[in-house]
């Protein structure tokens, strides 16, 4: 059977962290007569550490009720609130103070920092997301209690979908029977009925307030590098410049705001004002840096990196504690100001993921019926992903396509309406804020529409194969770079390669007039068309003329001034700066997404190409491919067109996206009438980068951390059987209970020799035949509770897992624990195709499943052992999937 190390127990024990943890009042039937009541203080360590048990702390006692009965069948540890509504009046009223999952998911990052050195995933602060993970659902025994699960899951461990799934309906079904009985009880049914629609509403207002603080933020921050507008110093240069509608390659024209020299008394132009612009360029990129990765590394440090590869493995049922708490948020919001404001090659989109699914979180805790479950938590979260998609780009409908195609492991379609409902929420605050600064809510609004021509399929098809091959010469080079981090002493010193590839970035990119810019506005410039009356933009200098054709009709023909050549090149340099600079901060300890980065990279390759293109058909107009399509001079050549084909390409390499990649292209631009183009190179796009390596960027990051991710969009076509994975082997011992020959002496001594998170119960030793499965942490809560309230309870008393009441002896009496096993396990004969197994695994969500023959039991699979199976197949090594 799998053995579940404990990670980071005895660091967490010797630091003295202490959670405390409350159980369910200990109940016991028995012709309703209640004989004794006892006080409990229950503590518990950390976490991770789930075998370890103490019996004080910090003073807070929880008062729970028992009822003891000599000759009731069911006598026993009751750790479970009932099941049954007509069990209600049987119960006593218990009160309680427990770490709650709301607290640990928010608080988390407070805890003491532990060090996990033999394992490499980032050593960050001990975080933990507790759960009541019974099977019976809480509230069930009294209309005025609030009674938790009795089981949590432990940090860094997968969720039990099935457990969660079937405490919703028993709580659903509770509700649902009690509605008849007043008024007050219809309500809360009806309460119960709209609570996700009012979570999903609250989460997108709060989403699409803190995106549009954070746009505005970063705009403002980012032009404080440049300048100072002196008569409002909130305005940024956009704001300040209005009324002279000054373009970003103006200088001269906008005397409201001031730059750097100016302020300093110094000429606006001139060798002294260009050193003392590139001397504040740097210095204030480096205080934001430095400020942004130092807030992270004292505060919060999940906050650092995109999030969105560990909001996948969240959302497929792990448990990350704290990483969706109130200081990752916090942090997170404003690193992401600060990040962006530096000027360093990343994006504040995929972050926005991140936040807005904190906030899902946040939320989820107002609603018992999502925060004390975690599979019912993940359907919120999975619409807050919608919404930040949504609020990141102004893209309401690529959100939830994102958040299906990318993003959530379960799916549901009501899940899809409320995502649905939050993207809409979050993008209609954004849009009153206006954080854009214009009329559209969406980021780079395009006001071209003119028709693409057919032979432009192959250039654009050509850019979606560009656009793979860069996408995985990034991820390679980019995964490369974090393993090195992470194994060398560079990954000790965070804030120092912040500053490092700041300062670099600052160097590099001020010379070059398109680096400097901020990045959204040169994808803006990229994507736009030239008008005539352009003339400070390099790329549009062109020289324009009209050509007869025939008698009666001329059509204007275009050629590239200087200025246009000259832009190529600083493009090209651009082009190749942003790619490098790009691979060494992506996996930096700051808030840093990909998709900005991205679509500047193919914006600027596609942008070369449609000028391209727009050259050769104006010089062979009349090759069999376009004749005819440029004569009336209506049908031109767009290279902002090329540039958005090229975004959306380099987008797809890196992330392999398809389906949500063309929507929240066409949303981003405003440009419906180019799916089609949109299409072709994004398909192009995922074939050659699938074809050079199988996993986009955020699986990739997924397997360099070793989190356990089972990716339900590969296959597996291997021929193994479920004998061949299962724990232990054929010739190992397997570690059971039995119904009805145990003693607490050996349960106990059984929980102390090994640390698997669960034990079959079989009828006996020689025949092991399977009655169901006890999860460690119940039994642990079980034995506690049982030697603390029930009168006699000693070594030698048997645990029992039936309802069969023993022969009386003049021993001590049973304990019985039957309603703390789960009698309906998931098995599987050891014959099962493993490709069942683990499309088991994927599609239900199991923790662990049972293997017998012939009803017998033969061993356990865990999700950890199907990952390392998968691994092992891969020929890769399975030894880098590190949690349970």
């Amino acid at each position: 059977m799998e053995k579940f190390p404990l990670k980071g127990s005895r660091e967490i024990a010797a630091e003295g962290n202490s959670y405390i943890t409350a159980y369910q009042s200990v109940l016991k039937k028995s012709n309703g007569h209640t004989v004794a009541k006892g006080d409990i203080t229950c503590t518990q360590d950390h976490p991770l550490a789930t075998s370890s048990l103490t019996k004080e702390s910090n003073g807070i006692a929880a008062t729970t009720s028992l009822s003891v009965g000599d000759n009731d069948d069911d006598d026993m540890i009751d750790i479970t609130p009932h099941s049954s509504p007509g069990e209600a009046g049987e119960s006593s009223n218990f009160n309680y103070k427990r770490h709650t999952s709301a607290d640990s998911d928010m608080d988390g990052e407070r805890e003491q920092h532990y060090s996990r050195s033999h394992h490499h995933a980032p050593t960050h602060s001990a975080f933990g997301d507790t759960l009541d993970s019974g099977m019976a659902f809480y509230g069930g025994s009294d209309a005025h209690d609030d009674i938790p699960g009795i089981g949590q899951y432990d940090d860094f461990h997968t969720i039990d979908w099935q457990r969660d799934i079937a405490r919703d309906r028993m709580r659903h079904r509770y509700i649902i029977k009690k509605r008849q009985d007043s008024l007050w009880d219809m309500l809360k049914g009806a309460h119960d009925a709209w609570s996700g629609w009012l979570c999903v509403l609250f989460v997108g207002i709060a989403a699409g307030f803190v995106a549009g603080m954070i746009d505005i933020g970063a705009s403002w921050m980012s032009d404080l590098k440049h300048g100072i507008c002196p008569q409002a110093f909130w305005f940024n240069r956009e704001q300040c410049c209005w009324p002279t509608k000054q373009s970003v390659f103006e200088e001269g024209n906008c005397s409201t705001w001031k730059t750097w020299p100016e302020i300093m008394g110094m000429d606006r132009n001139g060798t002294g004002a260009y050193i003392m612009s590139y001397f504040w360029f740097i210095i204030w990129a480096l205080f934001f840096a430095a400020l942004s990765a130092s807030l992270v590394r004292m505060f919060a440090p999940y906050a650092c990196g995109s999030g969105i590869p560990e909001i996948k493995t969240i959302l497929s049922g792990f448990i990350i504690r704290g990483y969706l708490g109130k200081w990752t948020l916090l942090i997170k919001s404003v690193g992401l100001i600060l990040s962006v404001a530096a000027g360093l090659t990343l994006g504040k989109e995929g972050p926005m993921v991140h936040i807005a699914s904190c906030i899902g979180n946040i939320f989820s805790h107002m609603f018992p019926k999502y925060g004390r479950n975690e599979a019912k938590k993940r359907e919120i979260l999975s619409a807050a992903a919608a919404a930040g998609v949504s609020v990141a780009f102004g893209a309401p409908i690529g959100g939830v396509l994102f958040s299906l195609e990318e993003v959530s492991y379960y799916f549901p379609l009501k899940t899809l309406w409320r995502s649905f409902f939050c993207a809409l929420i979050a993008a209609f605050v954004l849009r009153s804020l206006t954080p854009f600064g214009n009329e559209h809510s969406v980021l780079f609004f395009v006001e071209y529409n003119k028709p693409w021509i057919f032979f432009e399929l192959i250039p654009f098809v050509l850019l979606g194969i560009m656009g793979g091959v860069i996408g995985t010469i990034f991820i390679k080079a980019n995964l490369w770079w974090c393993r090195y981090r992470k194994f060398s002493k560079l990954g000790q010193y965070p804030v120092f390669e912040v500053l490092v590839v700041t300062l670099v970035t600052g160097i590099l990119c001020f010379p070059n007039p398109f680096t400097r810019m901020n990045m959204n506005e040169l994808i803006f410039l990229l994507f736009s068309q030239c008008s005539p009356g352009d003339i400070t933009n390099p790329l549009c200098d062109y020289k324009r003329m009209n050509i007869t054709n025939g008698a009666t009709s001329s059509i204007e023909v275009t050629e590239p001034g200087a200025g246009v050549y000259h832009a190529i090149i600083l493009l090209l340099l651009a082009f190749v700066f942003k790619l490098a600079l790009a691979v060494f901060t992506f996996g930096m300890k700051v808030p840093a997404g990909l998709f900005i980065p991205s679509l500047l990279l193919g914006s600027i390759m596609g942008r070369i190409v449609g000028i391209g293109v727009e050259r050769f058909a104006y010089s062979y107009p009349h090759i069999w491919l376009i004749t005819g399509e440029c004569d009336n001079g209506k049908n031109l050549i767009t290279p902002g067109l090329y540039a958005m084909v090229g975004a959306a390409a380099t987008l797809g390499g890196v992330t392999r996206m398809t389906v949500s990649l063309v929507v929240i292209m066409f949303e981003l631009t405003g440009g419906v009438g180019y799916i089609v183009p949109l299409m072709a190179a994004a398909m192009a796009s995922k074939w050659v980068g699938d074809a050079l390596g199988r996993q986009g960027i955020y699986d990739a990051h997924i397997a360099l951390n070793g989190y356990p991710f089972l990716d339900s969009k590969e296959e597996f076509a291997h021929t193994t059987l479920a004998a061949d994975v299962m724990q232990p082997k054929r010739n190992e011992t397997l570690n059971v209970i039995t119904q009805d020959s145990m003693t607490v002496d050996d349960v106990e001594t059984l929980l102390k020799e090994t640390e698997h998170n669960g034990y079959p119960v079989v009828v006996s030793k020689q025949s092991q035949y399977l009655v169901g499965f006890v999860l460690r942490r119940d039994l642990n809560l079980a034995l506690v509770n049982a030697k603390r309230l029930i009168e006699g309870i000693a070594g030698t008393s048997i645990v029992l897992f039936t309802s069969t009441a023993p022969i009386q002896n003049l021993g001590p009496p049973p304990l019985k624990l039957k309603k703390i096993l789960d009698m309906a396990p998931i098995t599987v004969t050891d014959q099962t195709p493993m490709e069942t197994v683990v499309d088991m695994f994927r599609k239900l969500g199991l923790r662990q499943t049972l293997v017998t023959h012939n009803g017998r039991l033969l061993g356990v699979i865990t999700k950890k052992d199907v990952l390392r199976h998968v691994k092992q197949m891969d020929n890769e090594d399975p030894n880098t999937v590190l949690f349970n």
